[in-house]
């Protein structure tokens, strides 16, 4: 198929504002569409790399396409405010499309982060003509991911980051209408170069290049709960409005993972027709928000676990093919869930999510009162401990843990994706529990959770938890965490303070994995009070955090309890198999 390719073409929205769009259209006849919407430059969109489908191989397969600026963000009119015009430009745009003479009436769209959030914000609308979404690295929960988390902590580098990056642009675009923007752009450029010294800044509502911006920073600033602010954009409520299909893509090590698994089971169980919940489809592989390549300097996941090596494209092709072509044997052969599983480092067809033959395992915590530092006496055993004892280490805001590898944004070497946790592990305020050398392989796949019995000397601290796996040569690489506010224990729409003292019971959502740990290794849980700058430091005051500065700041002397009248315990979800060679 021949295609013509128009620049800036303008798409009108019911308000009166023109979107604009680059096209690709058939010359001749009609074609299914897809369609991209982003607030980054629809001149930057790439080729395939990443989670993207490769663009040549999806005109080649017959499709247009249409790539379109959000409102308020480059060559589009308007005002940019995160999420609050996506809905309805979305389904305006999607309108729009089925009414164009090339078009054959099907829309599909696709794109990872914030082209997905859009994606999900165009879905619940229930516009008649989307067939089909392929969202990765996504969320419907603006606050539980990315900007915030499901503990109730402030991402702060991705949100310092994303801030930076948002309003360098637009105070660029600013200056291209005839606005003197021109210092504070500079501003912004110094900033950007800066990034880690910002995240340093306290209080954190007051760092200086986006106080002085305002806009959305200061709204997210000041709702440090899952309040209404963050009810109305949340779209779960909504999924029952969703006819749409979803392929959903995610990476184990992607700051949105929790999210793209809730999501795709929410939406198998509400979304509003038999096809968009029976055509959900999940992808998981070893990747970060970034990087699909699933190479990392300290674990390499082999040349298979490359989203295009593993024929990520092809995927995207066959699903619009069966939901916007009709072809109802695209995806004759392609199971529901894709995952990638490491330690064995193999990708795997599965039909559920989560897994149906898992087996929900504790993994007591216990020691002798040292588990501090990898080289403590903290262990996970199976077996239910007789033994009552508890652990102490003391939290310092000012010299908090800092972040090493995870799900987060790669804005540093070394801070996201699979990292060697050795220097971490070998600070005081580390506690480590782990079990004995495995004589034979453990796979866990599937959602991880640790529940402990906490006790602090502050009304507020934060708990964090990480699942490491830890090599027969003492490397030791982790594979997910999660971190717990304390004051949203009972829910992240209410604090509620503690009693110092007063023994707590908590459970830390750790997201999820799939790993095999295999023999001569060993399964590990670090804990600790912090994981910074990937989240913002509690100061343990029980204040506003985001208001606080270092003179405000006191340290915590935190306690973990276990025995059989405290059962701290890490839930896996083990997996019994024998193909684990």
């Amino acid at each position: 198929m021949q295609h013509l390719y128009e620049i800036d073409v303008r798409v009108p929205m019911r308000d009166g504002v023109a979107l604009a769009a680059n096209v690709w259209r058939p010359v001749e006849g009609k074609a299914p569409t897809l369609l991209v919407r982003l607030p980054y430059s629809k001149e930057s969109t790439i080729l395939g790399l990443g989670a993207l489908p490769n663009v040549l191989a999806l005109l080649e397969a017959g499709y247009a396409l249409v790539v379109q600026d959000c409102r308020g963000t480059y060559r589009s009119e308007g005002e940019f405010v995160p999420h609050m015009a996506d809905r309805h430009d979305g389904e305006d745009t999607v309108a729009w499309i089925t009414e164009q003479p090339w078009s054959d009436g099907t829309v599909g769209m696709y794109g990872p982060s914030y082209l997905g959030m859009v994606q999900w914000e165009t879905a619940v609308t229930g516009a008649p003509g989307l067939k089909a979404i392929a969202p990765a690295y996504t969320s419907i929960d603006n606050y539980e991911a990315p900007w915030y988390s499901p503990g109730g902590a402030l991402s702060l580098s991705l949100v310092t980051m994303w801030n930076i990056m948002m309003y360098g642009a637009d105070a660029r675009r600013s200056l291209t209408l005839g606005e003197d923007t021109l210092p504070y752009l500079q501003e912004l450029g110094q900033a950007a170069l800066s990034m880690e010294s910002l995240n340093d800044v306290l209080p954190t509502a007051e760092v200086p290049v986006l106080r002085e911006y305002g806009k959305w920073w200061d709204d997210w600033m000041a709702h440090p709960s899952h309040d209404g602010y963050w009810d109305a954009m949340e779209l779960t409520p909504e999924l029952k409005n969703v006819t749409a299909p979803a392929l959903n893509i995610g990476g184990w090590y992607d700051l949105y993972i929790g999210q793209t698994l809730r999501t795709y089971t929410t939406a198998r169980e509400q979304a509003g027709s038999v096809q968009a919940r029976e055509g959900q489809r999940l992808i998981i592989g070893p990747w970060d928000h970034m990087s699909a390549s699933g190479v990392y300097s300290d674990r390499s996941f082999g040349p298979l676990a490359d989203a295009q090596m593993m024929g990520l494209t092809d995927l995207h092709v066959k699903f619009f093919d069966r939901w916007l072509r009709g072809d109802t044997t695209a995806l004759d052969g392609v199971a529901p869930v894709k995952i990638f599983v490491m330690g064995i480092d193999q990708w795997r067809d599965e039909q559920e999510w989560p897994l149906p033959d898992t087996r929900w395992t504790d993994f007591h915590l216990t020691s002798t009162g040292r588990a501090n530092t990898a080289d403590g006496d903290g262990v996970l055993t199976t077996e239910a401990p007789t033994d009552a004892g508890h652990e102490t280490y003391l939290y310092d805001p000012r010299r908090p843990v800092p972040s090493a590898g995870g799900a987060s944004m790669p804005t540093t070497p070394g801070f996201c994706g699979p990292v060697d946790q050795r220097t971490v592990a070998a600070r005081d305020d580390v506690l480590c529990f782990a079990t004995p050398v495995l004589e034979e392989a453990v796979e866990v796949t599937g959602p991880v959770s640790l529940t402990l019995f906490v006790a602090s000397s502050a009304v507020d601290t934060d708990f964090t938890a990480k699942l490491v796996d830890v090599f027969p040569d003492g490397k030791a690489i982790n594979l997910c965490d999660g971190i717990l506010r304390t004051r949203y224990r009972g829910g992240l729409a209410t604090e509620e303070m503690m009693e110092p003292g007063t023994v707590y019971e908590i459970t830390i959502d750790m997201t999820a994995t799939s790993n095999v740990f295999l023999p001569g290794h060993r399964i590990r849980v670090d804990v600790s009070s912090s994981n910074f700058p990937r989240y913002d430091r509690n100061t343990n005051t029980g204040g506003v955090i985001a208001h606080e500065g270092e003179e405000q700041m006191i340290p915590a002397i935190n306690h973990i309890h276990h025995g059989p009248n405290h059962p701290s315990r890490l839930v896996l979800p083990v997996i019994d198999r024998k193909d684990h060679s």
